[in-house]
Parts: C-alpha cells; structure tokens; sequence
C-alpha cells in the first residue's frame, strides 16, 4: 500500500508539471483533462488508503533524508493515519469536482493551461501539509499554498484589483507564517524533536510556560491561514481570482489548513486550556462578527466568502474546547455544501456576464433551475436544518460549547446560526425568485453546461447524506486517534427542546428573508443608516488598515525612495564623475603622439625623483623632526 500513498501525493504534481508544460502554448482542453485525471487518481488512491485505516492500518512512509546536520535530522516523511487520511478525502474529493468544472467555467480563458498548472500545485501543496509526518514538512506545504494561493488570486494580473488582492493575502499570511516559525522553533529548542511522534511523546514533561509559548505562536499560523480577526481582511478581498479558486480556497485547502494544524497538534493543546479557551473565544468573536458583515453585503461571492469565515470561527470553537473531532468532522461537511455554494455563484456569474450584485438579478430560478435546485440545498446544509450535513455538525458544536459549560459561547453561536440562515437565504431570494429584474439591465442568463452540473452533483450528494456518516463510521475512525469525547445532551427532554428550538430559530430567520426580499427591486444605492453603513463598511477595519499601515509605509518607503536618490545615489554618481573627469584630463597620455607622450614621461620622472627625495629626507632627520614635533 506504499505505493498509493505516493500516488495519492505525486499525482496532483504529475499534473501540475504537465500542464506547466503547456503553459505558455495555446490553450488545450487535454491539459485541463489530463490534470483533472491525476486529481482523480489521486482520490482513488486515497479512497484506498481510506479503506485501509478503516481496517486499522496506519503507513508511515520516509522518501530519503532532507535535512541533516549533527542531531537534528529530518527525512521526507509522510504518514497516512485517521487525520490525515479524512484531510486527504475531503482534499481530493473537492480538488477533482473543482477541476472538471473548472474545464467548463475557463473554457474561453487565453491561459487556461496555466491556470490548470497553478490549481494542481495549489493540491500538491495542500497533500503535502496534511501527509508530512513533522511540523517543518508541514510548514512547506504550507507556504507552497500560500504562493499558489498568490498565483491564483492574482491569476488575471491585468486587473489591478487582483493583484492587490493577492499581495494582501501573501503578505498578511507571511507575518501569521513568522509566528508560527517561532512556534515550531520554541518545540525543537526544548524537546529536540519537530516530528509529530517526538513531539507528542515528550510533550507530557515539557515546562508549561514553553507549551503555551509554543502553542500560541502556533495558533497565530493558524489564524493567517484561516483568516481570523485581525488577520481576516484577505479572504473576503480574495474572490478577485477565478471562482474555481475560491471554491478551492474556502473548501479544502488554505483556509482549512489552520483548522487542520490545531487538531493535529491536540496533544499539546491539551495541555494548554487557558490557550483553548482563547481560541474558542475567538473563533465565536469571529463566526458572529463574519456573519453581521454577510447581512448586507452586495457582492455574491463576498458574502459566500463571509459564510466561510463564520463557519472557521464554528470550528475553532469546537477545537478550543478540546472536541477536535467535532471540528474535523465541521470542516469536512463544510468543505461540500461550500464548494457546491461556489460552484453554483460560478454558474450565476457566466450567466449573468460575471455580474456579482444580486440586487441586479431576480427570477433566474426558470433559466437556471439546477442550479438553482443545488444552491438552495447547499444553503439549507449551510444554515443547518435537518437532515443535511450542516445540521449533524453545527449541532454537534453548539452541543460542545453547552456540554463543556459555556452559555456566552452557546448564546453567540444560536445567534450566529440565525444570521448564517437569513443570508444565505437572502442571497438565494434575491438570484433566483422574484421579478426578473436582470432583463433591465440586458442580460440573457442561461444554464451551465451539463458537464458541469453533473460535475458538481457528487458535492450535492455529499452536502446531504455526509451527517450520516457521524452513526457511519467516522465518530470510530477518528476518536482512534483523537480524544474520544462525548458531547451530547443527555437528558432527553432538554435536548428536543434544544433542537427543535433552533430549527424553528433557522427556520424564523428564513421566513423573515422571505418577506423581506422576495419582492424585492433593484436598489442601486446603499442606505444611509449607520450600523448598515458600519456593516457594510466591513466596521470600517480595512479603511483603519490603510490609514495606520499601508499610508504610513507607503509615506515611509517614499522617504527612503528620496534619500537614495539624493544621498546613495548622488554619493555614487559624484564618485563616478570624479573618475570620469580624471580620465577625460589625463586620456591625452596615451593619444599617441610621441611629443606628448616625452613630456609626461618628464613630468612622472621628475614627480617620482621630488618624492623619493623627500621620503629619504624625512628618513634621514626622523630624529630631529620627532624632537621638534615635541616627542
């Protein structure tokens, strides 16, 4: 079974080269096949090694050695276990649905064959951070989707939006990415080991303070990759690349990369619950402030971006208050029906000639009624009624944070939940009901192609029947290696009138889209009160982004742009001239002429006899010049 775990690995990276081969030609739909092939391949590897764990295996597999230098050693190694194994699914599952769809959705795009050769790299990446057996094999896939994740965004780089947004994204992870060097450098300085068996073994003696060092500095990693406050502006900015990378990006790889980092790293944390505690606190911080800025944002994919920032903070609350199979179990039922989300917004934007305001669309459930059939059961997952996947999971957390004792926790996540169900339907009200107010601005929508639905069908499949899963097998398979703890509400009455409370909850926030949207004409303008304004204004956290850092440093860098044009470089210019001068004087030495060239050979002569007449003479009378000098 080695063999798979390589071919579950490489597969992506056969892809990726292969496409980067054809990356400056005209473009090729067999480029495009050939990389979604390997993305398959690379499932069915891994759907394998899926049938291998289930069984009770683990491989753990060492390609050669990468670093070594006196004690410290460090091979390419991979391990295939419980967590991985449930990463590499969800990963490759999502990668292979995006790729054939994206076939479809860049099919007029001039670098369509780099576009494929970026987006098998970005899984490459991802496969390499959730199957290295150590933090540091970690930490380069890591930053390989970081700098995937920067191609892609900026992928059409003639926009300048693009650009910005994926310089933003890159550099705002490359300080979270400092951090969480240092937390992995803190671990080697005191436990001698960065791979995950040493690390877990000698944890248990480490000093505490080292642990919560190290933890923290961690988790600051994490909150880059997974965009939480204050590292959060990136994500929504990100939805200027193609929407096949940001159903990527929000579904199985970056942003589920943090989530992933802190339930693979559960031994320590366990031992740090005051750094837990903080991490739930934040994570529903972040699922209740994501949410209130989904409400009344205009931009479809924003506000889908928006739901995947509420829905991280869900999962970081799960994996503070130590159920890290809870939150594993959220991430990878969020993975489908976010995915599908996406997958959906790109269907309505060729539809509607990449239009993103859906104030500007209405009725479009005749022309595009699968799409419209799959966005709304992916919204119904998303807002978590029963019996799709959301509901199994979201509940399961809501049960955590009850369970373990938190009502101000439980209390923002119902809350949030409301929201998460009121946007997400409103967003779904205003594409695909109403008037058809699109035909006012000349739009003739029309459905995806049928290869492109059938592609995102399995994502609809799986959006429904994963929460079945939780009774399926998966609560055993991972609590093999997870903690195995048990979150539910015992007694039977409070736990009825718990769930059906919040489905009537959802279920109000639902009907109140309804009446409020379901009429609704287009609104070209925003309204003038002051929380929409502050909402929408995103609480006005990146406008005190530019006027603190990026103003300041552009002034900064413009100061020193100033001083090197007018000290370093007039320095090196005068320097320049000084020499040029001198040879313009004296070039005339070797102009050939023997007259000229007699009387400077005089000149030098009778320069070299008055100084070495004066070096003898201050040679001579040393003493007498010493004495006179008063020595």
């Amino acid at each position: 079974m080695e063999m798979f775990v390589y071919i579950a690995l490489f597969a992506p990276l056969v892809g990726s080269l292969t496409a980067g081969l054809f990356g400056a030609q005209k473009k090729s739909l067999m480029v495009g096949v050939f990389a979604s092939g390997m993305l398959f391949t690379s499932f069915i590897a891994s759907l394998l090694l899926l049938v291998q764990v289930l069984q009770g295996h683990t491989f753990h597999v060492e390609m050669m050695t990468w670093i070594k230098t006196g004690d410290f050693n460090v091979p390419f190694g991979f391990v295939v276990n419980e967590v991985s194994v449930t990463m590499m699914m969800v990963v490759t599952t999502v990668s292979t649905v995006v790729h054939v769809y994206a076939i479809g959705y860049m099919d007029h795009d001039k670098s369509f064959n780099r576009f494929f050769a970026y987006l098998s790299a970005f899984v490459f990446s991802m496969m390499i951070l959730v199957m290295s057996d150590n933090l540091l094999g970690l930490f380069i896939g890591w930053e390989g989707v970081g700098v995937c994740s920067w191609l892609l965004i900026g992928f059409w780089y003639h926009k300048e939006s693009a650009t910005w947004a994926a310089n933003e994204a890159f550099i705002m992870n490359r300080i979270a990415d400092l951090a969480m060097l240092v937390g992995i450098f803190t671990l080697y300085w005191n436990l001698g080991t960065i791979s995950y068996e040493g690390i877990f073994a000698t944890v248990g003696t480490a000093d505490h303070g080292m642990l919560v060092t190290a933890a923290a500095f961690l988790f600051v990693g994490a909150m880059g990759k997974s965009a939480q406050f204050p590292l959060h502006t990136w994500l929504a900015d990100a939805m200027e690349g193609p929407t096949p990378v940001s159903a990527l990006i929000h579904a199985a790889t970056m942003v589920t990369a943090g989530v992933y980092l802190v339930v693979r790293m559960n031994p320590l944390y366990d031992l740090v619950p005051e750094v837990g505690i903080v991490i739930a606190s934040l994570g529903a911080f972040v699922a209740m402030f994501a949410a209130t800025m989904a409400l009344v944002n205009r931009d479809m994919k924003r506000i889908i971006a928006y739901s995947t920032l509420s829905q991280l903070g869900y999962m970081f609350v799960a994996a503070g208050l130590g159920a890290y199979w809870v939150a594993l179990f959220h991430l990878m039922a969020h993975a489908f029906f976010k995915a599908l989300l996406f997958l959906g917004a790109g269907n309505v934007m060729h539809a509607m000639s990449d239009e993103l305001d859906p104030f500007k669309m209405g009725g479009l459930g005749k022309p595009m009624m699968w799409t419209f059939i799959m966005m709304t059961l992916a919204s119904i997952a998303l807002a978590g009624f029963f019996p799709l996947a959301g509901f199994f999971s979201k509940d399961l957390i809501l049960e955590v944070a009850f369970v373990g004792g938190h009502p101000i926790l439980y209390t923002v996540l119902l809350l949030t939940a409301g929201l998460t169900a009121f946007y997400s339907f409103r967003l779904v009200f205003l594409i695909f009901t109403g008037e058809e107010r699109y035909k006012l601005f000349g739009f003739h929508p029309h459905e995806a192609y049928k290869y492109m639905l059938i592609a995102m069908s399995p994502l609809l499949v799986l959006a429904i029947i994963t929460g079945f899963t939780f009774k399926g097998g998966y609560y055993e398979m991972v609590t093999a290696l997870l903690p195995a703890g048990e979150y539910h509400i015992h007694n039977p009455i409070v736990y009825w009138i718990m769930t059906i409370g919040t489905q009537l909850f959802v279920g109000a926030a639902v009907l109140y889209a309804w009446i409020k949207y379901k009429n609704a004409k287009v609104d070209k303008k925003v309204e003038a009160g002051f929380f929409y304004q502050l909402l929408f204004n995103q609480y006005y956290i990146p406008k005190i982004y530019d006027e603190v850092f990026s103003k300041p440093y552009a002034e900064l860098s413009k100061m020193c742009w100033k001083l090197d044009n007018t000290v370093v470089d007039a320095t090196v210019d005068g320097i320049a001239h000084v020499f040029y001068g001198t040879a313009e004087k004296t070039h005339t030495m070797q102009d050939g002429n023997l007259s000229s060239m007699l009387r400077w050979m005089v000149i030098g002569l009778v320069a070299l006899i008055v100084t070495a007449v004066i070096f003898i003479g201050i040679t001579v009378n040393a003493d007498a010049i010493m004495k006179l000098l008063g020595h």
